[in-house]
């Protein structure tokens, strides 16, 4: 164990009851760290259990976030045994693009002590400060194009295909060490049978004779990828802390998407012969893996293609989504959204999917919003982003 000086060592008169942490820096460590949830939710009925495989190739260096961040995490310890773990991450993309010294925290998983948390975010803080970075923000797991926010409600049921999932104290021990709300990310559901209101359909009607919706061409699927991927960069531009995929971060994700995607399942909109809008529906792999423990081998693959190739998942996640900006805050723009939206509407019920979760949305983001709930979409989760000024410490 690479045992560094811990910030706060010795924590009670017990010197038994000490806390060290540990940079991770071995194959060993990696596997504490990818490990430790398994003895913070083994009595948590709403946690699936990520894919072990999938969470080494998310902390590769081949993986092509790594390309323009720097990285580093911790494993905290008591008595030996791991009891939490933190990352820290600097995006060269988020500081060129917003010039605000601002690092980040993610990974973060811990026993129910406040001690804990505090070890864990000052050595993450101690690590960024010396980097330069005068703010942090998180969890981004590991950027915001990946896994974000810390659950703060919707406890209750299980996290959909790459959302998180956390115990209810995790937002209170934030706040007891400092760390303030920035951002509310919100997640809906609705169900597959939704019915669009008479608005929308009077205005699909006006607009639809210019838009054509068409399904995903797998067969000519990198250029498919660079199309989604243009219009994505292009729709999320203006959002808060929005940094761009690069070509390479999304041929990577593209892997997943063409295994996982149907056809049927990803629309592109066109308006007059150019791409304008585009959805993906997932179908929620986390239904599908909640028994496998995040064991693929010995038999964990062929469940997991039996369950999606034979009996499709009855719930499914749009995680992409996006209209161009220059649609924005119009009709046609509307009328895109809810063409696409209700383009996936049929193929989705013929898979057998009753519902679908549409995440994340920013909590301020009121015109998606309003087009969600129109079509009777409930938030049903809330992700937070917590951030703390370093330099008045």
């Amino acid at each position: 164990m690479n045992t560094i000086e811990p910030v706060e060592a010795d924590l009670s008169d017990n010197p038994t009851h000490a806390l060290q942490i540990s940079k991770v820096s071995s194959r060993n460590d990696q596997k504490d760290f990818i490990r430790l949830p398994w003895s913070i939710y083994s009595d948590d009925p709403a946690w699936v259990p990520p894919l072990l495989l999938e969470r080494r190739m998310q902390l590769s260096p081949k993986n092509p976030y790594f390309d323009h961040a720097e990285f580093c995490s911790w494993i905290a310890y008591r008595n030996g045994l791991p009891v939490g773990r933190v990352s820290a991450q600097i995006d060269q993309l988020h500081i060129q693009r917003y010039q605000d010294n601002t690092g980040f925290f993610g990974m973060l998983e811990a026993k129910e002590d406040v001690r804990i948390f505090r070890l864990l975010l000052k050595t993450a803080e101690n690590w960024l400060q010396e980097q330069g970075m005068q703010k942090i923000c998180g969890p981004f797991n590991l950027s915001i194009n990946q896994e974000l926010g810390l659950l703060v409600d919707g406890f209750d049921t299980p996290p959909s295909l790459m959302m998180g999932h956390a115990r209810p104290y995790y937002a209170r021990m934030m706040e007891d060490v400092g760390y303030v709300k920035e951002k509310d990310l919100l997640a809906y559901i609705i169900n597959s049978n939704f019915e669009m209101t008479a608005a929308a359909n009077r205005l699909l009607s006006k607009t639809g004779s210019n838009i054509y919706i068409r399904n995903l061409q797998k067969s000519n699927f990198l250029k498919e990828l660079d199309i989604i991927r243009d219009i994505f960069n292009d729709a999320w531009s203006s959002n808060w802390n929005f940094v761009p995929f690069t070509n390479a971060e999304f041929e990577h994700l593209g892997k997943d998407l063409k295994l996982l995607a149907d056809e049927e399942l990803v629309k592109i909109a066109e308006i007059d012969g150019q791409p304008a809008a585009f959805i993906v529906v997932l179908p929620n792999l986390n239904e599908v893996i909640r028994d496998l423990n995040g064991k693929l081998l010995p038999f964990g693959w062929l469940k997991m293609l039996w369950r999606l190739k034979v009996k499709f998942p009855e719930s499914a996640r749009i995680p992409l989504m996006g209209v161009r900006r220059r649609y924005h805050d119009s009709l046609m723009g509307a009328a895109l959204a809810f063409g696409i939206i209700g383009a996936v509407q049929k193929p989705a019920i013929k898979k057998g999917i009753k519902e679908v979760e549409l995440s994340w949305i920013l909590e301020d983001n009121m015109g998606m919003r309003n087009i969600i709930e129109s079509i009777d979409g409930k938030v049903y989760k809330t992700y937070r982003i917590y951030g703390k000024q370093m330099s008045e410490d």
